[in-house]
């Protein structure tokens, strides 16, 4: 009968970076946003609706995509140079 201890130097194979890449996301997740700001901009110039808060509610998803695009350039180019508190992507 064989034990079932697992090894204790055994560790899972490394996510593909396709998997672990937080920038599509954030991309897509910003177009999204972008999109339907489009959409209620067009509908506030014509006059269908108001300017309320799905339109605020797009801006600011935008807003924090970009932002979050930012941090993660920012976060790249700290481990590019060795910033020794950088957190490797």
């Amino acid at each position: 009968m064989s034990s079932a201890v697992p090894d204790d130097g055994w560790q899972p194979p490394p996510l593909p970076r396709r998997l672990t890449d937080p920038v599509p996301v954030i991309l897509a997740g910003s177009v999204l946003w972008l999109a339907a700001l489009v959409v209620l901009g067009v509908l506030l110039l014509t006059g269908a609706r108001p300017a309320d808060a799905w339109l605020w509610a797009c801006v600011v998803g935008v807003g924090l995509g970009a932002l979050g695009l930012g941090v993660l350039a920012l976060q790249r180019r700290a481990v590019a140079r060795g910033s020794r508190g950088a957190q490797k992507l």
